[in-house]
């Protein structure tokens, strides 16, 4: 059957009246919107377009602060004043007044293909309307004009910051001829600043501008976006969420040539909570000048109070002053960091290292929780044979320590005992103390680029060299903290502490509180629920190993020996019984020896109020060197609770260097008793320490401190295995200012 063309199929006709009906309706509605807008409401838009439009600019917040556990300001908001540029306004303003604006040709990638695209050129419309102006007020200065135009191209609707800096007077001398200047606003924008200058740098961190404007989930909001600075590193980055306040905003008006002339209205921002560090600022400031009067070029020391876990202080030797960063840092200033071998920017305190000799405390608990008598003897005849490998032991050549129990072990230290130790128990049971301790993990504290180590046995060597089986040989290496083990400061500060409290692992806690303006415990920005207090949280407890505080005892013990009449005598205070282990590590630079001295302690024995770990690279010994640092650290640490206030400065950074370090001599007559460091004012009383070169011909009787990497050898040429360095991660790149390429001639007020 055929049909013709005017043949209609049953229902087609009724549908089209429907979507005829349809699109006529939407027509009419249409037809209505505008018939309102332009006829019903033709009053109020002519009121508009008379009165002109407002501009809504995003205010940011003021940042909290981060103060030290006592209430010292670590990082604070100082005024600053900004010329900031409208780019579109000034734009607008130039098209306004001349017609057309100039352009400028430039290159873009379009769907993959090279083309030139056009813009206005707004460098040459600012610098014939806005430079002019603020050369007369004396505000003008050199730009990088290619930043402008690419702030221009990608970011016009955030103000672009020209000059930053300027004090009150300046800003009163813009607002009284600010008269004429379309587009160009001088605003109070405070920037963070460091009052101790690089005092705790590797934990502070800095702040930075926004990378991409369009991430940010205000920005639709606002007419103009003035990002809140977002910390880039380390404290400043962790706890950015709650440093950050609540943005406010400047309501201008926008005649209707398209000057703004005002504001209207402002909504004031909310600043953000106030951050508190378990950090001890005092402490702080007595163990980076006991590192920088020791000479140290590169090493780190942490301060831990064993009671509870709290980082009383952190410190790494170079450093850097955060400063240079607000609110960006220079091509030069940035250059002379990251081309500096020292590396100033990395935090070494939560580097890993082969930790040396320090290590054997790890051993000495394996063996406890092994079962193994702390009077069990292990004999030392100069070394152990394992396989085609002799392991000597430090005395080797110069006599043997025979037989020797675990604390006698501990203050000799003589790796013999160890190696046989630590094979007695088995590398199972020293890694798993290891974990208990939390060693091989990151500890977790809130900030960048901590390492976490590694606890080597058969399992780890399976996944890094199926090829290679685990040996006694390497336990034996393991056991005195060479080989493959790797661990930081803070780690080994916290096996210290543990020890010091007879048992109690803590996790270490740097952040303790979070505070709104009025001191009360701030609230969460994404929930609004109080951010309670941090507690001290355990991470383990050994007595759970089946290891008593009576067991424990034999290892404090050992290192109580060891500060009284063995390697560490350098660390005794009058008064004050200290128990330590000093620690050498075998390390190469390159060609260069360049080991990785050691000295973990606390005090008082009895009742210890602090643990900590002092790591020094590129010197001999650590009973030479990183001890009597730690002893300068102690003595005052201990005297803060007696009186003695040093006088907080800011400090400049310490400076890096190469330089190999025989031992730090403090120059004192007589180690110094407590009462006398208590009664001291604002400064330290004792004379400024010295660093002895290895080559000097100083004298520092090498039979008070006989423990060097240098006797860890063997007679059969075959490499020990050696521990595996892993750099640290490169640095985030900060704001890095272009360099100035537009020359601005500065004429005098009224010139």
């Amino acid at each position: 059957m055929t049909t013709t063309d005017d043949t209609i199929v049953p229902g087609t006709r009724k549908r089209l009246v429907i979507a005829g009906a349809g699109f006529m309706a939407g027509l009419l509605i249409l037809l209505s919107g505008i018939y309102y807008q332009q006829v019903i409401r033709h009053q109020f838009w002519l009121a508009r377009m008379r009165t002109g439009s407002d501009v809504k600019v995003r205010i940011p917040a003021m940042r909290g602060e981060i103060r030290d556990r006592n209430g010292v300001l670590l990082a604070e908001n100082r005024p600053s004043y900004a010329v900031e540029f409208y780019l579109p306004d000034i734009v607008g303003s130039y098209r306004e007044s001349n017609g057309n604006v100039p352009t400028y040709e430039h290159y873009s990638t379009v769907r993959g293909m090279k083309k030139i695209m056009r813009e206005a050129d707004i460098v040459k419309i600012v610098n014939q309307t806005a430079i002019p102006h603020l050369e007369e007020l004396g505000l003008a200065e050199d730009y990088n004009s290619e930043r402008m135009r690419l702030h221009y191209r990608n970011n016009r609707e955030v103000p672009f910051v020209y000059r930053t800096g300027i004090d009150f007077s300046n800003f009163a001398k813009y607002s009284e001829g600010k008269a004429g200047l379309t587009g160009v606003e001088i605003t109070n924008r405070p920037v963070r600043n460091y009052p101790f200058g690089a005092l705790a740098a590797h934990l502070l961190g800095y702040t930075g501008a926004v990378r991409d404007i369009k991430d940010q989930e205000d920005v639709g909001e606002f007419t103009f976006y003035e990002p809140d600075p977002e910390g880039k590193s380390q404290i400043e980055h962790a706890c950015d969420k709650w440093l950050r306040g609540k943005p406010g905003a400047r309501i201008l008006h926008r005649n209707p040539k398209g000057v703004i002339e005002g504001e209207t209205k402002r909504i004031e921002p909310k600043p953000g909570a106030n951050v508190l560090l378990t950090i001890d600022a005092r402490m702080q400031f007595i163990v980076e000048r006991a590192l920088r009067e020791a000479g140290v070029g590169r090493g780190a020391a942490v301060v831990i109070n064993p009671n509870n876990g709290d980082i009383l202080a952190m410190a790494s030797v170079p450093s850097y002053d955060p400063n240079i960063f607000i609110p960006s840092a220079s091509v030069a200033d940035w250059k002379k960091l990251t081309d500096d071998a020292t590396d100033p920017l990395t935090n070494r305190a939560v580097q890993t290292y082969a930790p040396g000799s320090i290590y054997k405390v790890v051993t000495a608990l394996a063996e406890l929780r092994a079962n193994i008598a702390p009077t069990r003897t292990f004999t030392c005849s100069g070394g152990v044979q394992y396989g085609n490998k002799y392991m000597k032991c430090w005395i080797a050549g110069r006599g043997t320590h025979g037989a020797l129990t675990l604390p006698d072990a501990l203050k000799n230290s003589c790796n013999a005992y160890f190696y046989q130790a630590g094979n007695a128990a088995g590398i199972n049971q020293i890694d798993a103390i290891g974990e208990k301790l939390g060693l091989g993990k990151k500890t977790g504290i809130p900030i960048s680029g901590e390492s976490s180590g590694i606890l080597p046995g058969p399992k780890w060597l399976n996944s890094v060299n199926p090829n290679e089986r685990w040996s006694d040989g390497q336990t034996a290496n393991v056991s005195i903290g060479q080989g493959y083990v790797l661990a930081s400061p803070l780690q080994m500060a916290m096996v210290t502490a543990a020890i010091a409290n007879r048992g109690t692992v803590f996790e270490p806690r740097l952040v303790y509180r979070m505070v709104d303006q009025n001191g009360a415990d701030a609230r969460d920005p994404d929930s609004d629920r109080l951010i309670v207090k941090k507690q001290p949280k355990i991470h383990a407890d050994l007595r759970h190993e089946g290891i008593s505080p009576e067991k424990i005892e034999a290892v404090r013990d050992g290192m109580r020996r060891v500060v009284a009449n063995g390697t560490g005598k350098r660390a005794q205070i009058n008064g004050i019984e200290v128990a330590g282990k000093t620690g050498t590590a075998q390390f190469w630079r390159g060609n260069t020896k360049d080991n990785h001295t050691w000295f973990i302690a606390f005090a008082p024995y009895d009742a210890p109020q602090l643990a900590l770990c002092v790591m020094v690279q590129g010197a001999k010994s650590g009973g030479g060197v990183s001890a009597p640092i730690a002893r300068e650290i102690l003595e005052q640490g201990l005297a803060l609770d007696h009186g003695y206030q040093p006088k907080l400065i800011a400090m400049t950074p310490a400076v890096g260097s190469f330089d190999q370090i025989n031992a730090v001599d403090y120059k004192r007559d007589a180690p110094r008793a407590l009462p006398a460091a208590a009664a001291a004012d604002t400064t330290v009383a004792a004379a400024a320490p010295r660093a002895i070169p290895v080559d000097s011909s100083v004298s520092t009787d090498d039979n008070d401190d006989p423990e060097t990497a240098d006797a860890v050898e063997e007679e059969i040429p075959r490499a020990i295995p050696r521990a595996i360095y892993v750099g640290p991660p490169k640095p985030e790149k900060p704001d890095v200012r272009a360099a100035p390429d537009v020359v601005v001639e500065l004429h005098p007020p009224g010139t």
